[in-house]
């Protein structure tokens, strides 16, 4: 019975690791500013918001899956709000594309 209960508590942990790292979603800025096409002033100021997103996303883990929600759709509603202001329309539109095929790939969508 003890081995069961070890090895439960030990898929829930390696469950919550993966769970945490899927909210992780930092990219490469270099990368991104390329796909978008963004300058180096406007690429600094994006650089700063994403990392201000990933920041919250992160700490999103790790509250109980009802909070988590409410906190994760508060980042992207702010993140989009941000990039809406700074990118293009174009810019903007494959900004949402690729955080929509990131959130899709990590399982949070």
């Amino acid at each position: 019975m003890l081995s069961m209960t070890l090895t439960f508590a030990e898929n829930e942990n390696v469950n919550s690791v993966n769970n945490a790292e899927a909210y992780n979603l930092s990219v490469n800025i270099d990368r991104l500013s390329k796909a978008l096409g963004l300058e180096d002033d406007l690429k600094e100021a994006v650089a700063e918001i994403h990392k201000t997103f990933c920041a919250e996303m992160v700490f999103a883990t790790q509250y109980d899956k009802e909070e988590r929600d409410a906190r994760v759709n508060a980042a992207i509603k702010k993140d989009l709000g941000y990039m809406n202001y700074l990118l293009n329309p174009e810019q903007y539109r494959k900004y949402v594309m690729l955080l929509n095929a990131t959130m899709s790939n990590r399982g949070l969508k």
